[in-house]
């Protein structure tokens, strides 16, 4: 039973962890526009701050959701 219980555990951190992965992509693709060794653009910059901003937001959305506690 305790087998089982850390074998699901493992499998929620991969899903979690693939979330991650794909919503990190998803905000680099949606708002780098170039890439240069000067930086990010301001517009870039605050792209990316948006973005991870909604990326925080939905984080917690889910572990509060995996929890059983998402309302």
């Amino acid at each position: 039973k305790e087998v089982l219980k850390v074998a699901e555990t493992h499998q929620v951190q991969a899903r979690f962890q693939n979330k991650v992965h794909e919503l990190t992509s998803m905000c680099w693709d949606k708002c780098i526009t170039t890439v240069s060794g000067n930086g990010f653009t301001r517009g870039e910059s605050d792209c990316l701050t948006n973005c991870v901003d909604r990326f925080l937001d939905t984080s917690m959305f889910l572990v509060k959701t995996l929890k059983g506690d998402g309302r």
